[in-house]
């Protein structure tokens, strides 16, 4: 995925993953779009500082179900 066809998909409500299910691509309230592993909630930008790179491949992107259901493991 394109950096624009990524924020598209997050703006339009589309759950938005990097290299696996556990790291979702949102948008916070400051519109930082943001990588962040649901395990422990740590973020990274999704684009470098300057906004020119990704902070990924593109082809490691991918939209995943909307409805996703979490399984814990004890």
């Amino acid at each position: 995925m394109t950096l624009a066809g990524i924020k598209a998909a997050v703006d339009a409500g589309n759950r938005v993953h990097w290299v696996n299910s556990g790291y979702v691509v949102t948008r916070d309230d400051l519109g930082q779009y943001l990588i962040t592993f649901t395990r422990n909630g740590s973020a990274i930008g999704l684009t470098s500082w300057d906004g020119t790179r990704l902070n990924g491949k593109p082809d490691e992107f991918f939209i995943g179900e909307n409805a996703e259901v979490c399984h814990e493991v004890f």
